[in-house]
């Protein structure tokens, strides 16, 4: 049985957070004031629990969403239940406008590895926007561009990465500025969960992890991690793929 995800929300008002992420997202910012209160009156947030789906793969989009806290995984299943994870996401960010610009159905499905809270734009006021703001079409190419970028990155290493250099990129994806500004560097993210996006054994995870903290490129704590050197982990990765 598939359950509804998100792109059937329930309303759900939550003004001041959605008012501030939205308002402090790359392109939120370059939003004149009528237009972002025209964003703001029609957005809506949805809470989704661990395990749940925040979309499927197949189902028609009618939101533009957008990570206020949590991680995602994006993910295929194959027709015999294989999974095959895409991508992460961590917080903040915005997906899904492939869908929404080319008219057709999601081509993955988006899982929430935590319990998330997920802002909803709906597609009209997207498309509002792509139609009437130049800034917000400059924002929106800019996010594309560089999700391109990653994906290239993705095909180019994944065979040819150490399972320690996959762990360093997945965690150095989660942290693409180009995407959207990182507000810091202290990923809340659980070993189990980076395990689950690398396609790796949490105690793989956890011995690459080592590494990289012994070449003093992030600390390990409770309940995440700090990167100390963002920099440091792309070059890192780069040159273990060589």
């Amino acid at each position: 049985m598939i359950h509804p995800s998100v792109d059937t929300p329930a309303p759900v008002r939550d003004p001041d957070r959605l008012a501030a992420f939205i308002g402090e997202s790359r392109w939120g910012r370059v939003l004149g004031p009528i237009e972002l209160r025209r964003v703001l009156e029609s957005a809506t947030a949805r809470t989704v629990p661990a395990g749940g789906y925040v979309a499927h793969m197949g189902e028609p989009p009618t939101h533009w969403l957008g990570l206020m806290n949590g991680v995602l995984k994006m993910s295929v299943t194959s027709a015999d239940g294989r999974v095959s994870t895409l991508s992460g996401l961590a917080t903040p960010g915005w997906f899904g406008e492939g869908s929404l610009i080319k008219h057709e159905p999601r081509r993955y499905d988006i899982v929430a590895l935590r319990e998330c809270r997920i802002a909803l734009v709906p597609a009209t006021a997207f498309e509002w926007m792509r139609q009437n703001s130049l800034p917000f079409n400059h924002a929106l190419q800019h996010l594309m561009n560089a999700r391109l970028a990653q994906f290239i990155g993705m095909l180019e290493h994944g065979r040819l990465l150490g399972p320690d250099a996959r762990v360093a990129r997945c965690l150095a994806s989660l942290f693409d500025p180009e995407q959207e500004p990182a507000q810091r560097l202290a990923l809340d993210v659980r070993q189990a969960e980076v395990a689950l996006l690398c396609g790796l054994s949490r105690q793989r995870v956890n011995r690459a992890l080592q590494r990289l903290r012994e070449d003093g490129l992030l600390e390990l704590e409770p309940r995440g991690m700090t990167v100390l050197s963002l920099d440091g982990l792309r070059a890192w990765v780069g040159q273990a793929g060589r």
